[in-house]
C-alpha cells in the first residue's frame, strides 16, 4: 500500500525532526522530559504531540532570534491571544515549495491569472495574519492577481469584469476563504465555470445557514459555473501543509510529506477508519520552530485509504471540538 510506505518514511523523518527540536528548543525539550517522551518512535502515531493552542501561550522556536525571517500571526476574534510561528529564511522557502507541489495537481505546471476573494491591504501588514498568509502564499501560483474587494471591502465591480474581459475564455484560479467565497462570488454576475476555485475556513458560518460542503459546491456550480472546486484544511501552525479535496468532493487527501492521526479523546489512541476523534496533523515543513505534530481543536474522520482519486488517506474535518475557539480565517471577517 502507498499509505504503509508513506508511514514509514514520514516516522523516520519526524522522530529526526523531534529530536532536533528538543537540542533547539529548551521550552520542548522541557516538555519531552516531563512527559518522558523518549525515542524510538515505530510508528506516526507514537510521536509525541503538542496541542495547538500553545502556540498561544507560548514562544516556541528552534532558530536563534537573529534568524527569524518572518512572524506569522493567526486569525483570532476579539480577545482571543493569536499563536505566533517563527520562520527562518530555510523554513519560509520550504513552505513555499510544498504548497506549490500540493496545489500542481489540480492546477498544473503554469501560472494561472487569479481572481482573489479579498482585498489588497490583507497582504500589506508587515506582520501576517492568517489570512494574509493565505493570500500571499497562493498568489505565489497566479498571475494578474486581481482582488474581487476594493480597499474598502466592496466588490469592485469594474476589477472583476476586466479580469473576466482578459481571461474569461481561459483557464483561471479563484481563491478565497469558505464564507467570503460564499458571499461574493455568487452574486458577480460572470460566468466563472473556466474557473478553478481553491477556499478554505469559514465553515462554522455557513453551518449557522445549513451549508455543508455539498451544498457549496452545487450552489457555486448552479449560480456562478464554478464546477471545479477544491476545499482544503491548514492552519497557521503548519503554514505551507494542505490537505486537499479531492476532484469529486470525496474527502481531503495527505500530502507525501504530512498525515493526519485521528485521536480518540477519551484513550487518546489511533482512532480506526470510520471513527470520528480529534485531528492530529503532522509535517516535516516546520523545521524552525517545533510545530511538526500538533493535536488541533477539529473533530475529523478517516474515510479511507489509498481507495480514492489520489493516493493516500483522506479523511473529513467534522467541525471544531465543543466550546473551542473559532479559527477559521474568513469567520474573523468583520471581527479583526
Amino acid at each position: 500500500m502507498v499509505e504503509e510506505v508513506r508511514e514509514a518514511a514520514l516516522a523516520t523523518e519526524l522522530a529526526a525532526l523531534t529530536e532536533r527540536h528538543r537540542a533547539q528548543c529548551p521550552p520542548y525539550r522541557r516538555i519531552l522530559d516531563a512527559i518522558g517522551a523518549e525515542a524510538p518512535y515505530a510508528r506516526v502515531a507514537d510521536l509525541p504531540w503538542l496541542p495547538v493552542r500553545l502556540f498561544k501561550t507560548h514562544e516556541l522556536r528552534s532558530v536563534p532570534e537573529e534568524r527569524v525571517f518572518r512572524v506569522l500571526v493567526s486569525s483570532g476574534t476579539t480577545g482571543q491571544r493569536p499563536s505566533r510561528v517563527y520562520l527562518d529564511r530555510e523554513a519560509a522557502a520550504a513552505q513555499t515549495r510544498m504548497l506549490a507541489a500540493t496545489v500542481r495537481q489540480v492546477l498544473g505546471d503554469r501560472r494561472l491569472p487569479m481572481l482573489v476573494v479579498d482585498s489588497r491591504s490583507v497582504v500589506r501588514d508587515p506582520t501576517l495574519s492568517a489570512r494574509g498568509a493565505g493570500v500571499l502564499g497562493m498568489m505565489n501560483f497566479g498571475r494578474d492577481h486581481t482582488f474581487v474587494l476594493d480597499e474598502q471591502g466592496r466588490v469592485d465591480a469594474e476589477a472583476v469584469k476586466g479580469f473576466m474581459a482578459r481571461h474569461g475564455n481561459e483557464r483561471f484560479l479563484v481563491f478565497g476563504f469558505t464564507f467570503m467565497a460564499w458571499l461574493y462570488l455568487r452574486d458577480l454576475g460572470v460566468d466563472l465555470s473556466r474557473g478553478i476555485l481553491i477556499h478554505s475556513g469559514g465553515w462554522k458560518r455557513l453551518a449557522a445557514q445549513a451549508v455543508d460542503n455539498a451544498e457549496f459546491r452545487r450552489r457555486l456550480a448552479a449560480e456562478c459555473g464554478l464546477s471545479r472546486v477544491h476545499n482544503f484544511y491548514g492552519m497557521v501552525e503548519q503554514i505551507g501543509t494542505v490537505f486537499l479535496e479531492g476532484p469529486e468532493g470525496e474527502g481531503l487527501y495527505c500530502p507525501d510529506f504530512a498525515n493526519v492521526v485521528i485521536r480518540d479523546p477519551e484513550t487518546w489512541q489511533e482512532a480506526p477508519p470510520g471513527v470520528p476523534g480529534l485531528i492530529e496533523v503532522v509535517s516535516t515543513l516546520p523545521t524552525s520552530y517545533p510545530g511538526h505534530v500538533l493535536l488541533t481543536e477539529d473533530l475529523g474522520v478517516v474515510r479511507g485509504i489509498d481507495d480514492g482519486a489520489w493516493p493516500g488517506k483522506r479523511f473529513e474535518v467534522l467541525g471544531r471540538l465543543p466550546r473551542a475557539e473559532a479559527r477559521g480565517c474568513s469567520d474573523t471577517l468583520g471581527q479583526s
